[in-house]
């Protein structure tokens, strides 16, 4: 009786410990299968690489990197002329040639060495994808600010209305390859276009969000997108990414030197990359901070050489630029002999003025105030939020 006893009682055991066993397996897998939620869970950012695929070849390459708590996000323009020596490749070359070369996930892990942080998520949309959804969502909705009637040489005609207009397939992706060549410095609004379509897209999403995410749609939508997230997390992400708040989002791009190398323009970013991954981590910071105003919109400055280093300031205003700063004044200080610089804030705003004395590393900040409407006012100092003087102490990079 007592054997038996035992044994009832070493089977109840045992089926408990494989009740619990199943349910730490089932969760373990559940975990593993929404990779979205268990990134999320770390810093609280979600980061993924955007690419429109034009033929196996990257047409335009984002990292979006999204705070869903504020939905606010930056986006990272990634121009595919980047010059970089390239591990995977062995040589030096355009970064794009890795993605051709080598598939996504090895361009993508180039894409993390050139930034300085992990991206663990990509979404690529072909040009047919990209036409497919718009077509399946209703058309794209980007604002064009003048109408395009462009015929390229054997090419066939670009007519796009202006305004606020709705792209259909074909639309969007005329919109998103179409480059005008006849001007005279490229077409530099071709990244922005880009951008812009792919922020419309996620919008789209947004608004279609219950036939997307519940409906018979979503079956279509993913075979429309390549990705390293298995279904139910895709999900996950692309409702993450609808919400973006499109008003609010960083722009920010590669900025650097080009230099011709076998034969190609090469874009080498400014000081040996060093200076995108302090603007990666400098926006990353401002995407969580409590502060919102230091990147609610683009702040303007005007920059002063006061030293008898030419170009000194002209070379500042690339390097605020590339931090999202809109120069709308370069010049000459009242004279060359400042020793420190110095920082004039003239919005009365603390925290933005840190930020913009956190990229050279300036202590000196001085607050003054623009003369009240009504009052006689001139110069630049009724238009700027912030004048930058250049002094002695300034290296061209930091305040030393």
């Amino acid at each position: 009786m007592k054997t038996v006893r035992i044994d009832k009682n070493i089977g109840f055991l045992l089926s408990i410990l494989a009740v619990l066993i199943g349910t730490a397996t089932v969760f373990f897998f559940a975990m593993k299968s929404d990779p979205v939620k268990e990134a999320l869970s770390g810093d609280n950012l979600l980061k993924v690489l955007v690419v429109l695929d034009d033929g196996n070849k990257p047409l335009s390459s984002h990292v979006i990197t999204l705070y869903p708590a504020s939905k606010r996000a930056a986006m990272f323009d990634i121009p595919g002329e980047t010059g970089l020596i390239l591990d995977s490749l062995g040589r030096v070359d355009r970064i794009d040639a890795v993605y051709t070369e080598k598939g996504t996930e090895a361009y993508k892990k180039e894409i993390e060495k050139l930034t300085g942080i992990g991206v663990p998520f990509y979404l690529t949309f072909s040009l047919d994808g990209l036409a497919r959804m718009a077509d399946l969502l209703g058309g794209l909705n980007v604002f064009i600010p003048t109408p395009v009637d462009y015929t390229p040489e054997n090419g066939s005609r670009v007519l796009l209305p202006s305004g606020a207009v709705t792209l259909d397939g074909d639309k969007a992706r005329t919109y998103v390859t179409y480059e005008n060549t006849s001007l005279g410095d490229g077409d530099s609004d071709a990244p922005g276009r880009r951008q812009r379509a792919v922020l419309a897209l996620f919008s789209a999403l947004g608004e279609a969000s219950p036939r997307v995410f519940t409906g018979d749609l979503f079956p279509v939508i993913r075979d429309s997108i390549k990705s390293d997230v298995p279904q139910g997390a895709l999900k996950e992400l692309l409702g993450q990414l609808s919400a973006i708040d499109a008003e609010r989002l960083i722009p920010q791009r590669v900025t650097g030197s080009v230099r011709d190398v076998d034969g190609q323009s090469l874009l080498f970013p400014f000081y040996d990359g060093q200076l995108l991954k302090d603007i990666v981590r400098q926006t990353l910071a401002g995407l969580t901070a409590e502060d919102v105003t230091v990147q609610e919109r683009v702040y303007s400055l005007e920059i002063l050489n006061g030293t008898r280093n030419q170009g000194l300031a002209h070379n500042t205003s690339a390097l605020y630029q590339s931090f999202g700063y809109d120069v709308i004044r370069v010049g000459n200080a009242e004279h060359a002999e400042y020793e420190e610089t110095e920082i004039i804030d003239r919005i009365g705003n603390n925290s933005v003025a840190q930020a913009v004395a956190k990229v050279i590393q300036c202590d000196r900040i001085e607050q003054t105030n623009v003369s009240s409407p009504g009052e006689d006012t001139y110069g630049t100092e009724a238009i700027v939020d912030f004048t930058i003087i250049l002094g002695k102490d300034f290296d061209g990079r930091y305040v030393r």
